[in-house]
């Protein structure tokens, strides 16, 4: 059940972050949730070190306005590594 709440939560985040951020994408359903899971992750490592009131101890849910922060950073970093 983990599993497939982190896949819906990586959807949701990606999807909203390619709305945010203009441009065309031309990602499928599995570039969206590997953005929005890695969004997840960029979200947390700087919930951390942001509010460094705990330590950090592997995958940790950023929550999903973390998230979304996250996946907007990534897909920024994806379209300058595209266009180089």
């Amino acid at each position: 059940m983990g599993f497939l709440f982190l896949l819906l939560y990586g959807f949701v985040a990606g999807l909203i972050a390619r709305a945010l951020v203009p441009g065309k994408d031309t990602m499928g359903i599995v570039p969206t949730i590997l953005l929005g899971v890695i969004g997840s992750l960029i979200g947390g490592v700087l919930a951390v070190v942001l509010f460094a009131d705990r330590t950090f101890a592997g995958f940790e849910p950023a929550g999903l306005f973390g998230a979304i922060i996250g996946a907007v950073i990534a897909l920024l970093i994806y379209r300058r590594m595209k266009t180089a």
